[in-house]
């Protein structure tokens, strides 16, 4: 099983597309608060639609009370624009968690101290002048690439 961990995400939507990910590919989803919108929010309702049921959602306090938890992944890859190695470079383990910072500011300096910088990977595009990806996107991206290395289980 994969986790995938989301550093006190702003904007809805984009945790309900993951949740869906989440749920389809039995991966375990980590919200680390605090959070942009409330849980009961219709627009996740709306993005996860009807699979929100089946996911495997924890609601973390804190980033400590998250790393405390005894569901919490052991190993930790930071998602940013501010690595120099890419997803590509690694090999993704079973039980591995892949953390996103939020839309607005990513993840906090601290986040990305305590990671390190083994641990930060980016996900490479072509065009520079562009920042980044929607979180959704990059998190399908890294979760697919992970689920390829450490195999997907089907039903």
């Amino acid at each position: 099983m994969l986790h995938l961990v989301l550093f006190q995400p702003q904007i809805a939507p984009n945790t309900g597309n993951i949740g869906r990910m989440c749920a389809v590919t039995r991966s375990r989803l980590h919200l680390i608060h605090p959070l942009g919108f409330e849980i009961t929010d219709k627009n996740l309702k709306r993005a996860g639609m009807d699979y929100w049921h089946s996911l495997d959602v924890h609601q973390h306090a804190n980033w400590e009370v998250f790393k405390g938890s005894p569901v919490a992944p052991k190993r930790l890859w930071l998602f940013t624009t501010h690595a120099d190695r890419t997803f590509w470079d690694v090999a993704f383990a079973d039980g591995d968690g892949l953390v996103f910072g939020n839309e607005g500011a990513g993840a906090p300096a601290w986040l990305h101290d305590e990671i390190g910088a083994q641990g930060r990977l980016c996900i490479p595009h072509a065009n520079g002048a562009l920042r980044s990806l929607n979180l959704s996107t990059a998190a399908g991206i890294a979760c697919y690439e992970g689920l390829r290395q450490v195999g997907i289980q089907k039903s």
